[in-house]
């Protein structure tokens, strides 16, 4: 749901765009880092709410360049201005995307294989991944996991520890696959269809790295599991399946890069009611 915009965010706006028609701005639904002003058919306005947001801010816009320039047969948000500072919130406007999300549990299938097709067969070239690994500010890491093993198993109720180190020694004992370009949050409103059904663009790649194109397939199945068996070959769905129920996919994503969780006691709160909702999946993941 998208709301009125406050005044202080409209003059960060208005400075960053000059002559931009105000009167049609929105203000997206809140993220946790970042506000986003829409102004429909013109661009869109990330702007920071926190100190590490703001910093962070230069990296992800030269990861969306590098996106950009992948040669990907989508539309990627374009950035249209310097990222700028105004008393300390940093500010980037990027290009519009058409289209609108699909409700959860719809898609074509066909439509989704092309976009994860196309993911997995971008080049990794030297630039991308170290615009990736920038925007992950990535330091010297122990490991996805390792942080999931020494940090978070630990910190579960004691119903769900040897429940969690199975799930870990699945995901662990995957056999290794070539890296592609994985977007982590591909879902819901980050992807843009056209009133014909045809993929517009894709939002939103602060998450990007590296790593086994499973995981987005598994992002995807926010359109339902059986959409994404129709779209994938059968290592993939199984692959899907075994990274999502290690704790949820969307709770996976955080710990990918392998750096050390800021507040670990609040990932296990967000993970034990995922757990508690998923008991009844079996380890048998083939079609």
């Amino acid at each position: 749901m998208n709301h009125e915009v406050p005044a202080d965010l409209l003059e960060i706006v208005d400075a960053l765009l000059p002559g931009a028609p105000l009167d049609r701005a929105l203000l997206a639904a809140d993220g946790n880092i970042h506000h986003v002003v829409l102004l429909p058919a013109v661009a869109a306005v990330r702007i920071s709410k926190r100190a590490s947001a703001a910093e962070a801010l230069p990296r992800r816009t030269d990861l969306l360049r590098a996106i950009g320039a992948a040669g990907l047969p989508f539309a990627v948000p374009e950035p249209l201005t310097p990222v700028t500072v105004f008393d300390g919130r940093a500010a980037v406007a990027v290009s519009w995307l058409d289209g609108t999300a699909l409700p959860e549990g719809e898609g074509d299938p066909e439509q989704i294989g092309e976009l994860l097709r196309a993911l997995r067969e971008v080049p990794l070239t030297p630039p991308l991944r170290r615009a990736m690994a920038a925007s992950q500010a990535q330091t010297p890491t122990r490991g996805w996991a390792v942080v999931l093993a020494e940090d978070v198993i630990p910190r579960l109720p004691p119903r769900w520890r040897a429940e969690g180190r199975r799930r870990l020694d699945d995901a662990v004992a995957l056999e290794p696959v070539p890296d592609a370009l994985v977007h982590g949050d591909l879902a819901g409103s980050n992807v843009h269809w056209g009133p014909d059904g045809k993929l517009v663009g894709v939002l939103d790649w602060d998450l990007a790295l590296p790593f086994d194109p499973a995981v987005d397939a598994a992002c995807m199945a926010w359109h339902g599991w059986d959409t994404i068996r129709a779209a994938v070959d059968d290592e993939t769905y199984r692959r899907a399946r075994v990274w999502d129920q290690t704790f949820g996919i969307e709770h996976l994503i955080a710990v990918l890069p392998g750096k050390t969780l800021s507040n670990v006691d609040s990932y296990v709160d967000h993970i034990v009611p995922w757990l508690e909702h998923n008991t009844r999946w079996t380890r048998s993941c083939s079609p």
